[in-house]
C-alpha cells in the first residue's frame, strides 16, 4: 500500500452551481482512491472565473461533500487567493520567451482555425508579434512540434501532438483573468499532488498542462480520468444540462449511482444505507 505521504490528490470544483451527480462521481472517485491507499484527499475551489460563478455555490458544494461524508484533509484552498503565484508563473514564461501577447479575437480565430482536441487550434497570427494598430488582448504559450504522451491510470497510454492538436494556448485571457491551465498547474505543484483524478471531459486539458509543467520545471503527477455520468440522451451531466443538485437530506441514492458510474457493483443491501456506510463499503470492497 502507498503510504499516506506519497498519495495525495484533490477535488477541484468550480463554484458555478451546487454539487450534482456528475461532480459527485469525480469527488467520490478521488476520495475512494485516496482512502483505499491510505492517502490524502484535499478540496480546492477553482474560483478564478467570477462571471461564471454562482453566489453561495462554494459553500453549497462543501455542505454536499459533508452530507456524503466525504471528509477532506487540511483546509479548503481557494484559487482566488493565489493570484500572485499565477502572475509570477506568467512572468517566468514571458521572460523565457515562450509566452507572447496575442491581439486576436475568438471570431477571427474561429474563421480560419481547424478544430483540435480542446477546441480551435490557434493559427499563429501573433507568433511573430502583434501587427501595427492592434493591442494585446491575451497571452499565449508558444508550443513546439512535440508529442505529449502519458500513461493514464484508467485509459492507458495517451498521446497528443500538442502543436497540431492543441496549438498555442492561452494562459491569461482577454478579460485579464488567468486561464484554467496555468492556475491548475501552479496549484497542483504548490500543493504537492501526486495524483490528479478527474473526469474524462478534462482529458483534453492534460497535454497543455503537462507542457506547462515542463516549461515551469514542475513535477508531472499521475493522471486518472474517470467515466462520466450522463443523462438519458448520453450527454454529460452538468449545470448546462440541468443536472439536479445532490439531496443533502438523502444523498445515498446519488452516491450509489456514482459508484455504478465508477464501475462498482453496490449490493442490494446498501439500498437504504447511510452515506457513511456506503463510503465504508466502497473503501473496503
Amino acid at each position: 500500500m502507498i503510504s499516506n505521504a506519497s498519495f495525495k490528490t484533490r477535488f477541484a470544483p468550480s463554484p458555478t452551481g451546487p454539487l450534482h451527480l456528475g461532480s459527485l462521481v469525480a469527488a467520490m472517485g478521488g476520495y475512494l482512491a485516496a482512502r483505499s491507499e491510505d492517502g490524502q484527499w484535499h478540496v480546492r475551489i477553482d474560483d478564478i472565473d467570477p462571471p461564471r460563478e454562482q453566489h453561495g455555490a462554494a459553500d453549497s458544494i462543501l455542505r454536499a461533500l459533508e452530507a456524503c461524508t466525504l471528509h477532506w484533509d487540511g483546509t479548503v484552498v481557494y484559487q482566488s487567493q493565489r493570484h500572485p503565484d499565477y502572475q509570477q508563473a506568467i512572468e517566468t514564461l514571458r521572460n523565457s520567451g515562450v509566452a507572447y501577447p496575442c491581439a486576436c479575437t475568438r471570431r477571427e480565430i474561429a474563421a480560419v482555425a481547424k478544430q483540435g482536441v480542446a477546441g480551435a487550434v490557434y493559427p499563429g497570427f501573433c507568433r511573430d508579434g502583434i501587427v501595427a494598430g492592434r493591442s494585446e488582448r491575451a497571452i499565449r504559450v508558444r508550443v513546439a512540434d512535440v508529442v505529449i504522451d502519458f500513461v493514464d491510470l484508467a485509459l492507458g497510454r495517451v498521446e497528443y501532438n500538442i502543436s497540431t492538436e492543441v496549438g498555442d494556448f492561452v494562459i491569461r485571457r482577454s478579460d485579464g483573468l488567468v486561464a484554467y491551465h496555468l492556475a491548475c498547474v501552479v496549484d497542483d505543484a504548490k500543493d504537492g499532488f501526486s495524483h490528479i483524478i478527474r473526469g474524462q471531459d478534462l482529458l483534453a486539458c492534460t497535454p497543455a498542462q503537462i507542457y506547462l509543467q515542463r516549461l515551469l520545471s514542475l513535477p508531472t503527477p499521475q493522471y486518472r480520468h474517470l467515466p462520466l455520468a450522463t443523462d438519458e440522451q448520453g450527454k454529460k451531466l452538468s449545470k448546462q444540462t440541468q443536472a439536479k443538485p445532490i439531496d443533502l437530506d438523502n444523498p445515498a441514492p446519488d452516491m450509489l449511482r456514482a459508484l455504478q458510474v465508477l464501475g462498482y457493483d453496490p449490493p442490494k443491501q446498501l439500498v437504504g444505507a447511510t452515506a457513511e456506510e456506503i463510503v465504508s463499503w466502497a473503501i473496503n470492497c
